[in-house]
């Protein structure tokens, strides 16, 4: 699973996803944690006839924590943080989001804990050798909030809301937890983001396509 990541500077997110509007300032954690005010790159289409037409890539807010739009309320005890790759296209409260609202969360890296002979929890920070920005493969969705209902991150009277994809871990991380989050290379951003691409056997098809990264695994100090 991927339950706690640290997020980029602003202007390194910007530069290693072409980001074009930034319609969400925040400052960069190394503990970012569920039901937390993040930041994700979406796709949007741009306006057909005018120059320079073609996705426009914004960078937005969003709560960590995703809230189907069908939802009559928020789970505030158990928010869906993470969705399965193997069932993402197929399961009711993440299948239009797949279809149509996918999104990068951007992320320098993330948590697992891992129990010693001892019991005692070390945390690990997972994250690429060469200190690139990863971007893990996210949907998101808008929630209508009911009037008198107070949810952190909601503005004009809706919520955007976003899960972290996961995957079986790769061999090599596979002894610190059995999942990881997806996370799309570069070269693959554009398919992903792309709001062209709806339907969700050919996204299931690109969620497959994605290939492992490269993650050192770095013990960190429980504080």
């Amino acid at each position: 699973m991927c339950g706690r990541y640290a997020d980029p500077r602003e202007e390194e997110i910007v530069e290693a996803f072409d980001v074009e509007a930034v319609l969400a300032h925040g400052e960069p954690s190394w503990n970012v944690s569920p039901t937390q005010v993040v930041r994700i790159v979406v796709g949007r289409a741009g306006d057909a006839g005018l120059p320079g037409e073609g996705v426009v890539r914004e960078l937005r807010a969003a709560r960590w924590g995703f809230v189907p739009s069908w939802a009559k309320a928020v789970d505030r005890s158990r928010p869906l943080i993470n969705a399965r790759a193997e069932t993402l296209t197929a399961k009711p409260s993440f299948r239009a989001a797949a279809s149509r609202r996918r999104a990068i969360v951007p992320a320098r890296g993330y948590y697992e804990w891992v129990t010693g002979e001892t019991g005692r929890k070390t945390p690990f920070f997972l994250h690429p050798g060469d200190n690139t920005i990863l971007g893990f493969a996210g949907v998101y969705e808008w929630w209508r909030v009911p009037d008198g209902v107070d949810v952190r991150g909601a503005a004009d009277g809706w919520l955007c809301s976003m899960a972290i994809i996961t995957r079986p871990a790769m061999d090599s991380i596979g002894h610190i937890h059995d999942r990881m989050p997806v996370v799309v290379p570069p070269g693959l951003v554009g398919a992903w983001l792309d709001p062209g691409l709806t339907a969700v056997t050919e996204v299931g098809e690109l969620l497959e396509a994605l290939p492992d990264p490269v993650l050192v695994p770095t013990p960190r100090s429980p504080a």
